[in-house]
């Protein structure tokens, strides 16, 4: 596949500019610690800021990935690139917030450990039903993107191409199927056990519609070829 997005454009320098903020508001604390017992309390938060760190550099792979294949600065990719900006700011402290209760719940580390942050199952109910809508957002707007380079008459893809960006549409549609199947759980108020672990489905999900998209890429090559 032909890489379109060799440079740098305005708008990714902006996109980077909103990512690094966004790290910014993840860290554990502002504050330099002016004591050791300090600066191993701030320590505690560590498992909480690694994971919420990680899952913002994958939204900003993923981000990097599509500009870097097509390079698109037309208004409609200015558009969606601008909602999914918004909604990782919007998103950052939600997940930063479930990080660190899950962290301080199940490894007895950070802020979540010295007092439950979330007190009944309505708080816990909400709490993923705000990270699942954020989730189908950021991913949703992806799939929005891809969508719009499929059809993109100023690429000019050839055939093998825009079965590539149907793929990863596809991809990042089947994140915004999961994210759908939990916020119903909860909606349902059926387990909340299940409204997290369903995101378990991703991975196997993914591979499926990776082989699949390599599959149908090789024979679409081979017959183009023949």
């Amino acid at each position: 596949m032909t890489l379109r997005g060799r440079e740098v454009t305005r708008l990714e320098a902006l996109s980077d500019a909103v990512f690094g903020f966004a790290a910014t508001l993840l860290v554990v604390s502002l504050e330099v610690p002016q004591t050791f017992p300090e600066l191993a309390k701030s320590l505690d938060g560590f498992v909480a800021f690694a994971f919420s760190f990680t899952m913002l550099i994958l939204i900003w792979t993923a981000h990097n990935g599509f500009f870097r294949r097509y390079g698109l600065q037309d208004p409609w990719t200015v558009f969606i690139n601008s909602v999914l900006l918004f909604v990782v700011l919007f998103y950052i402290y939600p997940l930063k917030f479930l990080s660190t209760a899950l962290t301080g719940l199940f490894f007895g580390l950070g802020p979540g450990a010295e007092k439950p942050m979330l007190t009944s199952r309505e708080e816990m109910a909400s709490l993923m039903l705000i990270y699942g809508l954020g989730f189908i957002a950021v991913f949703a707007c992806f799939s929005l993107l891809y969508l719009r380079a499929a059809r993109s008459k100023e690429l000019e893809l050839d055939a093998v191409e825009r079965l590539d960006a149907g793929s990863w549409m596809r991809h990042y549609l089947i994140f915004v199927g999961v994210g759908c199947l939990s916020v119903v759980i909860v909606l349902m108020d059926g387990p909340l056990f299940l409204a997290g672990v369903i995101y378990s489905l991703l991975g196997p999900l993914c591979h499926w519609n990776g082989s699949v998209g390599r599959r149908r890429s090789r024979e679409l090559e081979q017959r183009l070829t023949a």
